[in-house]
Formats: structure tokens, C-alpha cells, sequence
């Protein structure tokens, strides 16, 4: 069959979540990234719609990485008939057996107690998938090395290359067609150079078609050290005398505060603190994190070998029931309590807030990008009050935020990435960020480099043409 083939932009576009591009060619349908939405309730809501195509007709699924904004819609894919391949990385294909379970466990509990304390605007209240979803995903995943293409359909290959965002993150390569082959690209979400534990980002000579992320595309991290600058929100916490909380991502950025934490410690720049690191799956990942040498830097691989690494000798406390969460409502003094998720909008740290950001003594610190509509944000923001579980929360808490960790590329890490291209796509659809930032870069694309860039439009199909 002769199709020309089309990318239609299912989500990631005009917004950091719910990441979907859905390409079709010679009969095939190939989804690129299986989000779920985050943030405002419009962008929630989206998950429980149908989708905008038949999941019994996908044919494959490729996976950038396991944060949920990736990967989380996968159960609910599989729920609607999917039954096809879902190929990522070998890290990846680990880090899917504890995010998918998670994610279901997290949204049957959060269904569970909405239906006891009535506040759920649905009656009942009913989870957008369960663990048997998940468990049903997981058998359908493949994992891929990075560099090696592999198909995936008649005249549809695949190549990743290593993102250096989290573990096993990847950017993709779709190579349509065999005589006059279409080359897309996918930048997933980028990682940063010379960061903790994880190999930097992977250059990509070609693409006639490329789909960039753009979280970060209007500015770049501050330059201050990173360590620095989380020492002095450690001891002045430790100055207030009460819990330092910390929203993260159980996928990465909590191993990179463990190792930052580590590193402090040692350096006499910190005091030696309780640190507790309150979610089950943070604490399966960190194990994770330790089997996947193909993903380590020259410093994490050298601590491995001395049997040294901070996540595998577990040098803190890793809470896993909730009656071991409940118990730290009792502990007082200065402490660390690391929890996700990393915007606030689910799991234990929304306990760990309701109980603890009326106390002036608390500190609050934010390590990662907050989208619209997110806990996080708001706290951002300066919210005198968070909405949690039916109630208004006051805040009077400390709040910090350190743009340092973030692990997504900023602007001038992207054209670091960007100049890898040996010569310049003939497209250019801008993803994965907020309106006005996607706007810039593609801008900047356009006025700098002359590329021929663009914001993708949410739902628009676009016809993919060769370079």
C-alpha cells in the first residue's frame, strides 16, 4: 500500500504532557510516546476521552522514556484493545515494571478515598485503569539497544540513541521507506551534559522531519553550582528546625538528590540529616539504577566497581508501607523527606503537604519544572492556600525552587543538540512545552538558524516530506 506518510499531533502539543504523535505510513500506525495528560483539569480530563483513533489499529508503540507524561496512558492504550509491540530501551522496559503498576495502584487508591471521604464529582468514582491493565502492558514491551535499528513494519525502521534525561531515555529515529526513505526524529525529552550518574546526550546527524521538545526553549539554568545552591536550602532549613519536603519524580531526580546528598555529606557542607525517601517506587528504581551500566557515566561506573555507589548501599531510609509513611507525621526536627510525585499532583508528598505546610517551620523545595495547574506550581507561584483532598490547605510554609536539577536540556543545551544536524530538517514541529515557550524556540529556529520551524498544532496531521 502506498500511504504518504503523516505525523497527527495527539498530545505534547501546546502543552508539556500527555505525550502522543501518531504516525501512519504503508498502512501502518505507529505511536510515538503513550502519555498520560497532567495539570489543569481540561488537560486531565483528556484521558478519559476517546481517542482520536482506534487502539486496536495501532500497530506499534515506541517509548522515549518512562515518566508517566511518556508513558502512562500504556494500560489504557492495552485496555481499549491495543495488543501490539511497545519497543523502548532495556532501562526503560525495567523502570515500565514499577511506573505502570504504580501508576495504576496510585489511581485505584486515589479512586478508593475519593469514594470514602465523597468528595469525587463522579459516583462512584472509578480509576482510569487498574493493575491488571498495567500488567497486560507489560507484556507486550521489547526492548531495543540503543544504535541498533529495528523494525517495526514493512519499510519502518527504528534507531534510539541515548537522551541522557533519565534512565534509558532515548531519542528516536523512524526511517520510512526503503528507496526514498523519510527520516524522522524524535528528540523525547533531553537530558543535560556532565550531570550525575548518567551518560550525556547523543548527537543526531540526520532528519528530514524532526519533533523537538521545547521545556525549557526561552531560557537557560542558572549557572550557580547546583550543589551550592542546595546546601544553603538544606541548612537553612535545618536553621527553621522543621521537615525539608521535596516533590520528585521517583524516576531520576530523586537518585540524582540521594547522590547530590551524598556528595554533601561527605564534603562536611551539610549535617548529617534523617533522610527519608518515602515512595516504594523510588526505592525499586534506585535498585534499577544500579543494574543498567549501559546507561552510567565514567563516575558512577567507578563507584560501582569500588562498591561505593550511594544508591545501592542505601545509606537512608526507604519507607515503603503507608503505615511507615504515617509514622514520619510524628517525627519533628530537621529532616528530609523526598516523595513523589514531582509536581505535587498525586502520591505521598500530597500527605506530607496537607499535614505540614501550615507549620512556618517547614521548607518546601521544588527541583523540577511545575506545569499549569500543578500543586507545584501553585506553590510556585506564592498560593496562600492548596486544595487537597476536598479541603483548603494553608500555606505558610518556605518555599524554594532550584532550577539547577532539572534534568530537561535548557535553551542552550537544546542548541548544543540542535547543532549535531548535519544539515537542516525540512521540518521542524516545536513539542512538549507551554504555548509561549514553544513559540520562542521555534522562533528562534527560524530567525537564527533559518530553519523551516514551527509549533505543532494539538490534533492537526501533517504530511511528512523528505529533506
Amino acid at each position: 500500500m502506498n500511504q504518504t506518510p503523516t505525523v497527527q499531533f495527539l498530545g505534547g502539543a501546546g502543552t508539556v504532557t500527555g505525550s502522543k504523535y501518531l504516525i501512519r505510513a504503508h498502512g501502518r500506525q505507529v505511536l510515538l510516546d503513550c502519555g498520560l495528560f497532567q495539570g489543569l483539569r481540561q488537560l486531565r480530563d483528556r484521558n478519559w476521552h476517546e481517542p482520536l483513533f482506534k487502539p486496536a489499529d495501532i500497530d506499534a508503540v515506541i517509548l522515549s522514556h518512562a515518566h508517566i507524561d511518556h508513558c502512562g496512558y500504556l494500560p489504557r492504550l492495552v485496555r481499549g484493545g491495543f495488543n501490539g509491540p511497545i519497543y523502548c530501551t532495556g532501562g526503560t522496559q525495567s523502570l515500565l515494571q514499577i511506573v505502570l503498576p504504580d501508576s495504576a495502584h496510585i489511581q485505584e487508591e486515589d479512586a478508593a478515598y475519593a469514594n470514602r471521604k465523597g468528595f469525587s464529582k463522579h459516583h462512584p468514582a472509578e480509576p482510569l485503569y487498574t493493575g491488571r491493565d498495567a500488567t497486560d502492558s507489560l507484556k507486550l514491551v521489547k526492548a531495543q539497544y540503543y544504535g541498533e535499528a529495528f523494525e517495526v513494519g514493512k519499510e519502518i525502521a527504528v534507531t534510539l540513541r541515548r537522551a541522557g534525561h533519565i534512565l534509558g531515555s532515548a531519542t528516536v529515529e523512524v526511517r520510512i521507506g526503503e528507496s526514498q526513505p523519510i527520516t524522522l526524529v524524535f528528540s523525547g525529552d533531553l537530558g543535560r551534559w556532565g550531570r550525575p550518574m548518567l551518560r550525556d546526550p547523543e548527537l543526531v546527524p540526520f532528519a528530514d522531519v524532526l519533533l523537538v521538545e521545547s521545556t525549557y526553549g526561552n531560557r537557560t539554568h542558572p549557572a550557580n553550582d547546583a550543589n551550592g545552591d542546595l546546601a544553603r536550602v538544606i541548612n537553612d532549613a535545618v536553621d527553621r528546625g522543621g521537615a525539608l519536603l521535596i516533590p520528585a519524580f521517583a524516576v531520576g531526580r530523586t537518585q540524582e538528590l540521594i547522590w547530590r546528598i551524598r556528595e554533601l555529606e561527605e564534603a562536611g557542607k551539610i549535617p548529617r540529616l534523617p533522610v527519608y525517601i518515602d515512595s516504594p517506587m523510588a526505592t525499586d528504581v534506585t535498585d534499577i539504577f544500579c543494574q543498567h551500566p549501559e546507561d552510567h557515566d565514567i563516575d558512577m561506573k567507578l563507584l560501582m566497581d569500588e562498591q561505593r555507589c550511594p544508591l545501592c548501599c542505601k545509606p537512608y531510609e526507604f519507607t515503603r508501607t503507608p503505615q511507615e509513611s504515617k509514622a514520619l507525621n510524628d517525627k519533628q526536627g530537621p529532616m528530609i523527606i523526598i516523595a513523589a510525585s514531582g509536581m505535587a499532583t498525586g502520591g505521598r508528598i500530597v500527605h506530607h503537604l496537607k499535614r505540614r505546610l501550615p507549620d512556618a517551620k517547614t521548607t518546601v523545595l521544588l527541583v523540577g519544572f511545575q506545569a499549569i495547574g500543578t500543586r507545584g506550581r501553585s506553590l510556585q507561584e506564592g498560593a496562600e492556600f492548596l486544595r487537597m483532598h476536598g479541603r483548603e490547605v494553608p500555606v505558610k510554609a518556605h518555599v524554594e525552587t532550584l532550577d539547577g536539577l532539572s534534568a530537561h536540556a535548557d535553551r542552550t543545551e537544546l542548541d548544543r543538540w540542535l547543532d549535531g544536524f548535519q544539515r537542516p530538517p525540512k521540518q521542524t514541529f516545536v513539542v512538549h512545552g507551554e504555548p509561549s515557550v514553544s513559540a520562542a524556540f521555534a522562533e528562534s529556529m527560524r530567525l537564527e538558524r533559518k530553519w523551516n520551524a514551527s509549533c505543532a498544532e494539538d490534533g492537526k496531521q501533517v504530511t511528512l516530506v523528505q529533506g
